[in-house]
Parts: structure tokens; C-alpha cells; sequence
């Protein structure tokens, strides 16, 4: 799988393809930092998340942004963006019963050419 997804990649010249770009650099920086994918571009009728990966006991809903500054990719995920990703990931979790005790955390990964940052915990659900 990886694999294919780097092959593929010199292939991406749209905004669109460069945003799909920075997703499997993403997907692919998590796996080899040790995560499983389990769903890439989860849609639902409330909302989307880019990546859901699972590492140890934590499922990580994770917000992928590619931009020319690492500030200017942590800038662009506005709280109603946060909002989406949360009732997404609720969406997600409720489909899974069997991932229910699972630790929820919502993640940044902003791409900057082939350079990524990975903010763990970026916000927190409201409780």
C-alpha cells in the first residue's frame, strides 16, 4: 500500500491532487510512526475527517492542511472545522462499538513541501 502511494505521487498538480498529496504523506508519516489507517476521507452527513488512525489505545481523528508556513496550516483549522471533525469522529465512533473504550484525540498534521509536523491533542472535545 505504501508503496503505490509513493509512486503515485509526482502525479498530483491540482490544488485538489496537492491536498490529496499531503494526505497520503500524512497516512504515510503516521504508519511509519506505528498507527494503522482505518479510514481515509471519512464523509458523513455531519461532517468529514482526512485521516482515523489507531496507535496502542487512542483512535487519532486527524485534520491534514498543506500550506506554505506551519503556522498558516495550524491558522486554517477554524472551529467550525474542529466542530465537523468532532461530530464526525461521534458519527465514527458510534458505527464502531467495538473501538467504544478507546482514547478519542483530535490531531493536527500540517504538510510544507515534504516536510510534516504532527500536533498531537491540537484540541480538545468539549465535555
Amino acid at each position: 500500500m505504501i508503496t503505490t502511494m509513493v509512486k503515485n505521487l509526482k502525479k498530483f498538480k491540482t490544488s485538489h491532487a496537492r491536498g490529496l498529496k499531503a494526505e497520503i504523506l500524512a497516512m504515510l508519516y503516521l504508519t511509519l510512526k506505528g498507527y494503522i489507517i482505518l479510514a481515509w476521507r471519512y464523509k458523513t452527513p455531519v461532517g468529514e475527517v482526512d485521516i482515523i488512525a489507531k496507535r496502542g489505545s487512542s483512535i487519532r481523528f486527524c485534520e491534514v492542511k498543506l500550506r506554505p508556513s506551519f503556522d498558516d496550516g495550524l491558522e486554517a483549522i477554524s472551529i467550525q472545522s474542529q466542530q465537523r471533525i468532532m461530530r464526525a469522529a461521534s458519527h465514527f465512533m458510534l458505527s464502531k462499538p467495538r473501538l467504544q473504550g478507546y482514547q478519542q484525540q483530535f490531531d493536527a498534521i500540517v504538510v510544507c513541501g515534504w516536510r510534516i509536523r504532527h500536533l498531537d491533542n491540537a484540541w480538545m472535545k468539549p465535555t
